[in-house]
């Protein structure tokens, strides 16, 4: 006698636990929902409360970018053209001074004090100190002075000037190291160098220091930190001008002490 299976019975089951599990995921729906609506309902009431302190925030906010905005178009901008132009003049000088054979402190001297009612670099770098042109000043005051070799006020000026220029920057570094090998204050010209040689790198500058450190670091004893200067000169800068004859001075640092 031939026997069936009952299939009805797993289909209904089936069927009961779908329901189930939709009930359930209705149910966990509802609860997230909820949590929501509670999240909400807090946010609102904290808005609420704390609305006056929330509107003075976003007033100070709005007056300090409405402040700041005024002021780069009412004070800075004019003052950068107008210390710019201020600049023209001394600068004259200073040049002239560079390309002349003789009356070379008068000619700084000119630049630094300024003349016919015209400001010099010390003015500039005074007067309008928080623009580009006030920044240039104490640069080109502390070159000056570096010429004159008054060395003191050459570091103070150049310590003042800042620069993201790739020549610049690493120049004004290094000239304050000129100016306190001058004054005979050797770990310090060589702190400079090393601080003008790894400020930037390139072709010119970052090789210029390095000679400079190395020698330094050589005359103070410290042949070991003078050689690996000499050979990063020759391995990282072989087509510098520092690099033509470097093998010399690898070897004197190898042989020192």
């Amino acid at each position: 006698m031939a026997t069936y299976k009952k299939r009805g019975n797993k289909k209904v089951k089936n069927e009961v636990g779908d329901i189930k599990t939709a009930i359930e995921e209705n149910s966990t729906t509802a609860e997230v929902f909820n949590t929501l609506d509670e999240t909400a309902s807090r946010s609102e009431e904290w808005v609420i409360k704390n609305q006056k302190n929330i509107f003075i925030v976003l007033g100070l906010i709005v007056a300090s970018i409405l402040g700041y905005l005024a002021y780069q178009n009412l004070v800075s901008e004019p003052n950068e053209k107008v210390a710019a132009n201020e600049l023209a003049f001394p600068k004259k000088y200073f040049e002239q001074a560079n390309a002349a054979n003789v009356a070379k402190d008068s000619l700084y001297t000119l630049g630094l004090e300024g003349g016919e009612g015209k400001f010099g670099f010390i003015d500039i770098a005074d007067e309008f100190s928080g623009t580009k042109a006030g920044n240039l000043a104490n640069y080109y005051a502390g070159i000056s002075y570096l010429k004159m070799k008054n060395y003191q006020d050459a570091i103070e000026y150049l310590d003042k000037f800042s620069s993201e220029d790739d020549i610049l920057g690493p120049v004004a570094k290094g000239a304050i190291g000129d100016a306190f090998s001058d004054l005979e204050q050797y770990d310090s010209a060589l702190e400079y160098y090393e601080a003008a040689a790894n400020l930037r790198d390139n072709d010119f500058s970052t090789p210029l220091f390095l000679f400079k450190a190395a020698n330094m670091a050589l005359d103070l004893g410290k042949s070991d930190k003078a050689l690996a200067m000499f050979e990063r000169i020759k391995n990282s800068y072989p087509k510098s001008e520092e690099a033509k004859n470097i093998d010399i001075y690898i070897n004197k640092a190898k042989y020192a002490n």
